[in-house]
């Protein structure tokens, strides 16, 4: 590909950018997420076009783990490739965040919430990315057997060093975001996010009181899966393709898709194209009128499935 050099028009294609709770962070609404489709079994080239894309379209922020793939870590190291051959001039423009909390290396401290753990993956991370410091660090997991203030205070002191600017949590239980906040707070590295699973057919997040938690605290939120992995597009209204993520089993099983959920997919189709809208377009635009919702995660496998998605900017209210 020839170099680089961004849509001088990036910020005025139609992003809008929310303020993270009660921080100096603003997130565009639609962040892309690497769980899928930057490993290093993909396509490069398509990888980077998506990325070029995005960037191009006012997507600042770029999510990553220290596990996407696969293999593990290749998702982080697409990224300093990324970095290397096109955004290193705009690395101030970009908001990068990594995690750790699941499994990334054999034995007893590649896995969940010790302080050896998230240090060490993090250095992991960095030099994998290229970069200096992760704009934003997740604990990607609670922990039930490492002391809470163990892995609290690794995040604490992972800002202090300079290798990130913020930490977030995701997927956290209401009590321990409640002692996150608190402890986090006190020693003054107030928690900017929390990640969790939200969309119209999994609304965990609302109804266990995390949502209205984040709001009430100044904690901004940022939803993962808002497609349910494909599953709230016209993908499966049909059954399940044969190329389809479904079919291969892995994140997405295929006794998920009942007759019941099947109907429900085909009402809310039916709903959205009564709106003039995709499927896809009104399950975005469903999370991003909750006022509490700082941003949604996509992936995206293509610049046109990209495209089409930002759409949902321009949705009406449901």
């Amino acid at each position: 590909m020839e170099k680089y050099i961004a849509d001088n028009t990036r910020y005025d294609n139609g992003m809008e950018y929310a303020r993270c709770g009660r921080s100096g962070v603003l997130l565009p609404k639609v962040s892309l997420g690497f769980w899928h489709n930057f490993g290093g079994v993909d396509d490069y080239s398509r990888s980077r076009a998506i990325t070029r894309y995005a960037f191009d379209h006012g997507i600042t922020h770029f999510d990553l783990a220290n596990n996407y793939g696969p293999p593990y870590g290749s998702a982080e190291e697409t990224m300093g490739r990324l970095m290397d051959d096109d955004f290193r001039p705009y690395r101030d423009e970009l908001f990068i965040s990594t995690k750790a909390g699941y499994d990334m290396w054999p034995g007893p401290y590649g896995n969940w919430g010790s302080r050896k753990y998230l240090m060490a993956s993090l250095d992991q991370s960095l030099k994998r990315m290229r970069i200096d410091y992760a704009d934003l660090f997740y604990s990607h997991r609670y922990d039930p057997e490492t002391p809470l203030e163990e892995t609290l205070q690794a995040l604490v002191d992972i800002v202090r060093a300079g290798k990130a600017l913020y930490i977030g949590i995701s997927r956290w239980p209401l009590e321990a975001l409640r002692v996150a906040i608190k402890y986090l707070k006190e020693h003054d590295v107030p928690l900017l996010i929390y990640q969790g699973r939200l969309n119209m057919i999994d609304r965990a997040p609302i109804e266990e009181g995390i949502i209205d938690e984040c709001e009430r605290e100044g904690v901004g939120f940022i939803s993962f899966s808002p497609l349910a992995q494909g599953l709230l597009t016209d993908r499966y209204l049909n059954g399940v393709p044969e190329d389809s993520r479904m079919s291969k089993g892995k994140f997405l099983k295929s006794d998920m898709l009942t007759p019941e959920l099947l109907n429900r997919l085909r009402r809310l189709n039916n709903q959205a194209a009564s709106r003039g809208e995709t499927l896809a377009e009104m399950a975005l635009a469903w999370i991003l009128q909750h006022k509490a919702v700082t941003s949604v995660l996509i992936g995206a496998s293509s610049t046109r499935q990209l495209e089409k998605n930002l759409k949902c900017l321009s949705a009406e209210p449901i």
